[in-house]
C-alpha cells in the first residue's frame, strides 16, 4: 500500500462524507436530561450540591460539594433483556449509558432495530469505576456476575450486545480528556471506513469518598467545592457526576445534523520538569498549530472556543497563554471562549462530551450559555486584561461557524475538536397547516404522554414529525403502550392504549373510503 493509498484523515471530503453529530442525550448534575440542561444553563445555575448524602461522618477532611445526578439507582433492566439479579451488579454507569444509548439513538430519527447487524462502532470513555472495588473485593458472594458489571472492558461491550452492532467496541481512558479521545477515535473509524456509524458514551460518577479526597490531596480540589474557571479566586475544581451518549454518522446517512465535526486531534506532553500532573504549554502550542493548519481552518474563522478550563492554579493560565499565542495571533476582535464547568464542576472522563452538550444547545437556541464565578481574572492572564479573549458570562447570541473544544487529560493527554454549525434552513412546506397523525410508543403510559403533550405544545413542525415517523414506523420492541395524535388539528383528539408485548410483522397501512356520505364529520369511523 502506497502513502496515497492509506487513510489520511486531513483530506477533506465532500458534504455528503462529512462526519455530523445527528443525536446526543445526557443526564448532567441536578439535569435529568439535555432539556432541563439547557434551561439550567441559561439561568446561571451552580448545579453543584452540599447535602448530597453520597457519603456520611467521612473521617477524612474533603470539599463539602460534589456535582451529583439525581436516580442513579433506577433502572429499566427489563428492557434492555436483563435479569433483576446481573442489573444489581452493574455498575450504575453502565446502566445510565444503556439508557442514554437509547435516547441520542431516538433523537437521532432512528429506531434501534435498525441498527442490527450494522458495522456500528461503540466506544466509551470512562477512568475509574468508584464502585469496583467494593464489589468485586468487599462482595465475594456475589460470584460471577460483578467481573461482567464493573469491569472497564465491558462497558462498550454492553452496548454493543444490546444493540446487536458488529463494529470495533472498546473503552478508552486518558483521565480527563477521555470523552475528547473517545470522539476523535470514533471519527476516524468512520473517516477510515471501519465502521458506518459510531456511538460515543461516556460516564463519571462520584460515588466514593476515598477517591474524592485523593484528587483533594493531589491539590486538584477547591476547598469551597466552587469550580471559578479563569477567576482570579479559583483554587480547584468541583468533582462531578455526568452520563452522555452522541450519535456520529455520514451527513449522507443522517435523519438529522446538529453539527459538522470537521477535525479531532491529540498529542502528549512527554516529559515535564513541573511533573506529570502539570500542563505543558508547548505540546499544547503545538497541537492547535498543526490542527488548524492540517484541516485548512483558520483560527480566526473561530466564533467561540469551550475551554477545559477546570479553574486550577496551574491549569487555566497554561491553556489561555496557550490559547492567546496560538489562535488569537492576528485577530482584530476578541475570542469569545467559556467553560461549562463553572455551572457542573469538572466530570473528568465525562467532561468532553458535557462542553459538546453546551455547544449543540448553543448551535440550537441561538444563545452561548455564560460561564459563571467570573468577576476578576487572574493577574497573569493577559489575554482576558488585553482584551483578545473574552469571557462570555452573560447569555450572547450565537453567529454560528466554527467552534473549539479543548480537552486536556491530567497525565498530559491532550485534545482538541472542531465543530462547525449546521447551516441548513428549517424545512416549512407549503402545506403546513395539514394535520397529521403522528404515531408512537413507549415504555409507560406516562412516557407516551409526555412525547404527546410535547407535540401539541409546538406548532407543527415537519421535521420533527417526519422524525418520529422514522423512529415509530416499525415496532419497537417491549414497548406496551401505543399511542396517537393528530398534530395542527382544532379539535384535540389522541389517544393512549396499552397492548400485549408480542413481536409482530409489519402490517400495511389500510385506506377506508366511506363511500356516499364523506362530507358528514366522522363518517369513517
Amino acid at each position: 500500500m502506497n502513502n496515497d493509498e492509506r487513510f489520511n484523515p486531513y483530506v477533506s471530503v465532500n458534504a455528503e462524507e462529512e462526519i455530523v453529530i445527528s443525536g446526543i442525550a445526557g443526564q448532567f448534575p441536578n439535569s435529568d436530561n439535555m432539556k432541563t440542561f439547557q434551561n439550567n444553563l441559561f439561568n446561571k445555575m451552580d448545579l453543584g450540591s452540599k447535602d448530597h448524602q453520597r457519603w456520611t461522618n467521612y473521617i477524612y477532611e474533603i470539599p463539602p460539594r460534589i456535582g451529583k445526578m439525581d436516580n442513579i439507582e433506577k433502572f429499566d433492566a427489563e428492557f434492555f433483556n436483563i435479569s433483576a439479579v446481573e442489573a444489581h451488579t452493574l455498575d450504575p454507569g453502565i446502566r445510565m449509558l444503556l439508557e442514554n444509548t437509547y435516547a441520542a439513538i431516538i433523537d437521532a430519527g432512528v429506531n434501534p432495530a435498525e441498527l442490527q447487524g450494522t458495522r456500528t462502532g461503540i466506544i466509551t470513555a470512562m477512568t475509574i469505576s468508584e464502585t469496583y472495588v467494593d464489589v468485586i473485593y468487599g462482595k465475594p458472594q456475589v460470584a460471577g456476575l460483578p467481573i461482567l458489571g464493573y469491569n472497564k472492558n465491558m462497558l462498550a461491550n454492553k452496548i454493543s450486545y444490546w444493540l446487536n452492532v458488529t463494529g470495533p467496541s472498546y473503552n478508552i481512558d486518558s483521565a480527563c480528556s477521555s470523552s475528547h479521545f473517545a470522539m476523535i477515535e470514533a471519527y476516524n473509524l468512520i473517516r477510515s471506513g471501519i465502521c458506518d456509524a459510531a456511538i460515543v458514551a461516556s460516564f463519571n460518577l462520584c460515588i466514593h469518598p476515598s477517591v474524592t479526597q485523593q484528587f483533594y490531596s493531589l491539590g486538584a480540589l477547591s476547598d469551597d467545592g466552587y469550580c471559578k474557571p479563569f477567576d482570579e479566586k479559583g483554587a480547584g475544581y468541583m468533582r462531578s457526576d455526568a452520563a452522555t451518549a452522541i450519535y456520529l454518522q455520514k451527513a449522507k446517512n443522517a435523519r438529522r445534523i446538529y453539527a459538522t465535526f470537521i477535525y479531532g486531534k491529540t498529542n502528549c506532553d512527554g516529559f515535564k520538569e513541573e511533573g506529570i500532573t502539570f500542563p505543558s504549554l508547548d505540546k499544547q502550542k503545538i497541537l492547535m498549530k498543526e490542527f488548524y493548519k492540517e484541516c485548512n481552518v483558520s483560527p480566526l474563522e473561530l466564533s467561540y472556543l469551550e475551554a477545559h478550563a477546570t479553574g486550577t492554579i496551574a491549569g487555566d493560565p497554561v491553556e489561555l497563554q496557550t490559547i492567546d499565542e496560538a489562535l488569537c495571533i492576528k485577530r482584530d476582535f476578541p475570542l469569545l471562549i467559556g467553560s461549562v464547568k463553572s455551572n457542573i464542576g469538572h466530570s473528568e472522563a465525562a467532561s468532553g462530551h458535557c462542553q459538546i452538550a453546551k455547544i449543540l444547545i448553543a448551535m440550537e437556541t441561538g444563545i452561548i450559555p455564560p460561564t459563571i464565578h467570573f468577576k476578576h481574572p487572574r493577574k497573569d492572564m493577559t489575554a482576558i486584561i488585553e482584551g483578545r479573549v473574552k469571557i462570555v458570562t452573560e447569555p450572547t447570541e450565537w453567529k454560528g461557524g466554527y467552534v473549539a473544544i479543548n480537552s486536556f487529560g491530567f497525565g498530559g493527554a491532550n485534545g482538541h475538536l472542531l465543530l462547525k454549525s449546521n447551516p441548513k434552513i428549517k424545512v416549512n412546506e407549503t402545506n403546513n397547516n395539514l394535520p397529521k397523525l403522528v404515531v408512537i410508543s413507549g415504555r409507560t403510559k406516562d412516557a407516551v404522554k409526555i412525547i404527546l403533550d410535547d407535540i401539541q405544545s409546538r406548532s407543527v413542525d415537519v421535521e420533527y414529525i417526519s422524525l418520529l415517523h422514522h423512529i415509530y414506523s416499525g415496532n419497537i420492541k417491549d414497548h406496551p403502550y401505543r399511542g396517537y395524535i393528530i398534530a395542527g388539528s382544532k379539535i384535540n383528539d389522541n389517544a393512549i392504549i396499552k397492548r400485549r408485548c408480542t413481536l409482530y410483522t409489519k402490517r400495511p397501512i389500510c385506506f377506508i373510503f366511506s363511500g356516499i356520505g364523506t362530507q358528514c364529520f366522522n363518517m369513517g369511523k
